[in-house]
């Protein structure tokens, strides 16, 4: 059976044209390579800024009893705190607050019969907001000194800031990336390869934890206002092109 020269050549040129296809269609399926690293930026810092709110309250049956002893109370604990160092105009105080006291009464057989007046009782806040951090912090440990005046005054914990985390925050972006690209290049060379152009970079959540404390991180960003030594966080994920 004789096969003719037309129809060989034409069956070559059907299994040349599949192999140039076929490898045209590998090259094209083969995406080139990236890795993907995330960077630490981390750095302490000291609060430069302290928030300290207390509260004092006088009762009386006498409303304006009451009124007056709540001001006397006001300008003792204003000079106190102006002679242990604290400026006037740093000290705020909040509008009065006024509230009746009650106490509730009951037949010999517990029958609840209504509420009995016994008098008022007034409420005023102040608010210290100063940068002398450690001024403030030990006039709130030794405030108990006005109890002794017969103060009844309820200290708030202070509360630190600081007033640097715009830039702090632009450093911390500057070392997570530096750690990221640091990393890439380490397990690039390690693998044989070279990194490339940058593809992609998420910047992850700021957070601001105690130092040396066992505070967790949240997705929604931790910001610790308890601890005046404060620790301060930042991710950055970054992919490149492997060449």
């Amino acid at each position: 059976m004789k096969t003719s020269v037309p129809a060989l050549l034409f069956a070559l040129a059907i299994v040349v044209s599949a192999a140039i296809l076929g490898n045209a269609y590998v090259k094209r399926s083969q995406v080139r390579g990236t890795i993907t690293v995330t960077g630490l930026g981390k750095e302490d810092f000291s609060s430069d800024l302290v928030v300290w709110e207390g509260r004092f309250s006088q009762e009386n049956a006498d409303l304006r009893q009451a009124a007056a002893d709540l001001e006397s109370n006001r300008k003792v604990i204003e000079e106190y705190l102006v002679k242990q160092g604290i400026p006037a105009d740093s000290i705020v105080f909040s509008a009065v607050e006024t509230m009746e006291r009650t106490r509730a009464t009951y037949t010999g057989d517990g029958r609840y019969t209504g509420e009995v007046f016994e008098g008022y009782i007034l409420s005023q806040s102040l608010t210290i907001t100063s940068r002398k951090v450690s001024l403030v912090e030990g006039i709130s440990r030794r405030i108990t000194e006005l109890l002794n005046q017969g103060i009844r005054f309820y200290s708030e914990a202070p509360r630190y800031y600081y007033t640097g985390l715009s830039d702090l925050k632009i450093a911390l972006i500057s070392k997570a990336t530096e750690d990221a690209r640091a990393r890439a290049e380490k397990i690039s060379e390690k693998s044989g390869g070279q990194i490339g152009k940058l593809v992609s970079a998420q910047m992850g959540i700021f957070q601001i934890t105690g130092q040396n404390s066992n505070e967790e991180f949240s997705w929604g960003g931790t910001f610790n206002t308890a601890s005046r030594e404060k620790s301060a966080t930042i991710t950055m994920k970054l992919t490149y092109r492997v060449d």
